[in-house]
């Protein structure tokens, strides 16, 4: 019997011992509320409605882990699922992970990762993006801008001294038969008598359709930082390039057709006051003489300020440019957030956009539904409630 207790204290010590090297945690955000959006389709009526995606922030809730390996080494992954708060549906065409499910390898050399995960367009913008993935944000007018993600991705991002460097690879950038990359269609890699949507990446004769790779170039000092980023998908499958202007998206099936992003922004804090500003060019080359080359620039500004400790204030200005569409629009934010403890926070915002007579662009992220006619105007006005955990 003592042997028993001795093998069972033992026993005890060594879970104490490996869950101690281990770091499992829970978390997530639940943001919703209501919105008010006119001139929401073309006969120009008005929409309120509980938004589907998002408020300030999209609701979502994870898994995040690491382990010690020993050495300065550790084992990390991360699982990120998204869904929309008003229903329980899961975002991201019904994926159970959708926002991020990755597997990888931490050292002071940097992070080397494997999955599905955010590509370098995404961390690019992080501090820049003051409103980041708000409703009336940025991705109203290019929904890939702050959500860009790939399937079948290896990353690399390392920071040395403020310097940040960073690059992904994916072999089949969108697996999903339903096309959750915003700015394009689904792109699976294919083989005869596959089921489309189930393609895991490069196909036996075609080496780049669907590839997609980025790179990132970051500084961040104590008061300011830049960043430089540039990625490129390929065509293949059902690829579109959407441009959420009204306009019928550019097809990009071959798989020597190009959507590339380029991007240069920057941002500095002054007396508590945070100042971001930047840019976003866009260049579609479809292979086919066919099919015209499309070029599409988006410029960004915006500024928070914490006028007490609970309240934030912030807003942002966008102008976007399509000049092979002559479509444009001008989109300007602003937005109050109340901070009602370290998790809990109450906000009100509203938005206004205004389109060129040939542009419909919508100023709402909420779950589609809100296209004006071409030329039309918007006013955007939203509520909402935020938790963290």
């Amino acid at each position: 019997m003592k042997l028993q207790h001795w093998v069972a204290a033992g026993c005890c010590a060594l879970s104490v011992s490996a869950y101690a090297k281990t770091s499992i945690t829970l978390f997530g955000i639940i943001d919703n509320g209501i919105e008010y959006v006119s001139n929401a389709n073309p006969a120009g009526d008005k929409l309120v409605r509980m938004p589907a995606i998002t408020g300030e922030l999209p609701s979502r809730w994870g898994l995040r882990g690491s382990e010690d390996l020993g050495g300065n080494l550790q084992a990390v992954f991360t699982l990120e699922s998204g869904f929309n708060a008003r229903d329980g549906e899961l975002g991201l065409a019904h994926r159970l992970f959708g926002r991020q499910a990755w597997v990888g390898l931490s050292s002071p050399y940097g992070q080397l990762s494997f999955g599905r995960q955010y590509t370098m367009t995404s961390w690019a913008n992080k501090d820049s993006d003051i409103l980041g993935p708000d409703i009336f944000g940025s991705g109203a007018l290019d929904p890939a801008y702050a959500n860009a993600r790939s399937d079948n991705a290896i990353a690399y991002k390392g920071t040395f001294n403020g310097l940040t460097l960073g690059a992904t690879y994916s072999f089949g950038r969108e697996n999903s038969a339903h096309g959750t990359t915003p700015r394009q269609g689904p792109c699976p890699g294919q083989v005869a008598g596959q089921v489309a949507g189930q393609g895991a990446g490069e196909v036996a004769g075609s080496p780049t359709q669907c590839r997609q790779w980025s790179a990132l170039l970051k500084y961040d000092a104590s008061n300011f930082g830049v960043a430089a980023a540039y990625d490129e998908q390929r065509g293949g499958g059902s690829a579109a390039a959407n441009f959420f202007d009204g306009i019928e998206p550019v097809p990009l099936t071959n798989a020597a057709d190009k959507d590339i992003r380029m991007q240069l922004n920057g941002w500095a804090k002054l007396y508590g006051l945070k100042v971001g500003g930047g840019w976003a060019g866009r260049r579609v080359r479809p292979d086919s003489p066919a099919i015209a080359n499309v070029y599409a620039d988006l410029f960004y500004l915006g500024a928070s300020y914490p006028v007490t400790s609970s309240l934030i204030v912030d807003g942002q200005v966008f102008r976007v440019v399509n000049a092979r569409h002559n479509t444009r629009a001008t989109m300007g934010t602003l937005r109050s957030t109340y901070l009602l403890s370290a998790r809990t926070a109450v906000y009100l915002q509203g938005a206004y956009l205004a389109n060129s007579a040939q542009a419909a662009y919508t100023l709402s992220t909420g779950g589609g539904g809100t296209t004006p006619a071409k030329g039309a105007s918007q006013l955007g006005m939203a509520a909402g409630l935020r938790h963290s955990f």
